[in-house]
């Protein structure tokens, strides 16, 4: 009985996935190597050429894979920001309970980031972080805050030194999401709270005081969650 007919779980693409993943994870197909043919690696598998086709489509789809016209498919170089992408999506598209969810998760990873930032972070990149504050201090626009609320905690991700959180903490950061956000604030009046928050995770970033940035980052997250939770109503 061939892998085509045998009773296993899952369908025969989604097989194909896993049987791909897993000669990535153990070191047969490396970052940067092409892959066989179509019709070799399905020999090679045992599946048929439609089923091999339509797993190296949804794993090109996931950044696993790269389609180079005229030269064939290669497993891409699977940095995490490329293959966490996904997240942004279901931030954007995320409603109701689902993005509370999603904030808490938030919180989590970015006191966490924030935290190691404190420890780590260069005075370039606290100058950065110091930069997009004071634009955001200096403007009511919303579209130029958001800009810069982006831009503040993108640099703390990065100075965190975990590239897997940061490209799952992008993914997070709903740009959508945060505009609906700062408009809110806006209509309550709420920036001056908002910008006290930016501003004591920036002086415990200042001091390298990992336990006042895990603090001021898990205080500033968890009061946009309790907005959220507002806005949702009983």
């Amino acid at each position: 009985m061939d892998d085509e007919t045998a009773p296993q779980k899952g369908t025969v693409t989604q097989r194909a996935i896993e049987r791909i993943k897993a000669m990535i994870g153990e070191g047969l197909l490396e970052p940067g190597q092409r892959l066989p043919t179509e019709r070799d690696l399905a020999a090679q598998l045992g599946i048929s050429r439609s089923s091999m086709r339509e797993a190296i489509r949804a794993l090109t789809v996931l950044g696993v894979l790269e389609a180079r016209h005229g030269s064939g498919i290669y497993v891409t170089r699977l940095e995490a920001g490329d293959l966490l992408e996904t997240f942004g999506v279901v931030a954007d598209l995320s409603r109701g309970p689902r993005l509370v969810e999603l904030l808490e998760v938030r919180r989590i990873l970015e006191s966490t980031a924030t935290a190691l930032a404190a420890a780590r972070i260069s005075e370039d990149q606290l100058a950065e972080v110091e930069r997009h504050l004071a634009a955001m201090n200096a403007t009511d626009d919303p579209e130029e805050i958001i800009a810069h609320d982006l831009a503040f905690h993108r640099v703390i991700a990065v100075a965190a030194g975990n590239e897997t959180m940061a490209a799952i903490l992008e993914g997070l950061s709903s740009r959508t999401f945060r505009a609906r956000v700062w408009r809110g604030y806006q209509e309550e009046g709420a920036f001056a709270r908002t910008r006290r928050e930016h501003a004591a995770i920036h002086r415990a970033l200042a001091a390298h005081d990992p336990e006042a940035a895990r603090a001021a980052a898990a205080a500033h997250v968890g009061e946009v969650e309790e907005w959220m939770r507002a806005q949702l109503g009983p």
